[in-house]
């Protein structure tokens, strides 16, 4: 077990490249070893920095999306809060980051591709964020956050935010009176009570094919029709 994930961690990115992608870096390596860490791997992992992290990111959200939008109502505000903090942004942000590159996982969480599960790189973003703010205070934790939210926000429609990938996609598609998407598994992973499937959203009309990877078959659906709704972003 410690052999595989020795090489895993050889092989890894420098955590130097994880930092200048951040914007921040430690000066207590341990936090950010922590943050890093999986509890599959060790008894000193992530979790309760998770918790942290969660508080602080909603928080920073929170003030960011009242300043930013004050058209906006309270029912807007929360709609776009929850949809920036759900497991979907945070996992899109992670891979951007390729965060799962970094982890240390278990044998077992290694096989089963946990590196790439959207839950597992979600949690790990929020222990990010909960090792920098006891690193380096809540300012440099609200300028990480908004350092990886802002731009993510200058890309998308806000009045688009409360709908799923799978409603957009759809929508986007039926406005233009093209084929609806079809999802099919392609692999599922790991023993029965913790699954990882991967699924293939296709567009053969748009010559359109991307995957997305989850704890459900809903949750790989979703990751794979956001895949295609952002490439449909680009080409269109």
């Amino acid at each position: 077990m410690q052999n595989n994930n020795s090489r895993r961690e050889q092989s890894a990115p420098g955590n130097g490249i994880l930092c200048q992608k951040l914007g921040y870096a430690f000066t207590q390596p341990k936090l950010l070893q922590q943050a890093l860490t999986h509890r599959s791997y060790a008894p000193e992992h992530y979790e309760r920095l998770e918790f942290l992290g969660d508080s602080i990111l909603g928080c920073v959200i929170a003030r960011y999306l009242y300043t930013a939008y004050p058209q906006l109502s309270e029912g807007e505000l929360s709609r776009l809060r929850s949809n920036l903090v759900r497991e979907e942004t945070l996992a899109t942000l992670a891979q951007q980051l390729d965060l799962g590159s970094h982890l240390k996982l278990g044998e077992g969480e290694l096989k089963g591709g946990g590196f790439r599960r959207p839950s597992t790189l979600a949690d790990a973003m929020e222990a990010l964020i909960g090792a920098v703010m006891l690193d380096g205070g809540f300012a440099e934790a609200e300028k990480a956050v908004l350092g990886l939210f802002v731009p993510y926000l200058e890309k998308v429609d806000v009045q688009t935010l409360g709908k799923d990938a799978k409603t957009l996609l759809q929508e986007h598609l039926q406005a233009r009176r093209l084929a609806l998407p079809t999802y099919s598994i392609v692999a599922t992973k790991g023993e029965a009570h913790e699954q990882s499937f991967e699924v293939e959203c296709a567009i053969p009309s748009l010559r359109i094919s991307t995957r997305g990877t989850g704890s459900s078959r809903r949750n790989a659906e979703q990751q794979a029709a956001l895949a295609a709704y952002q490439q449909l972003g680009t080409t269109s």
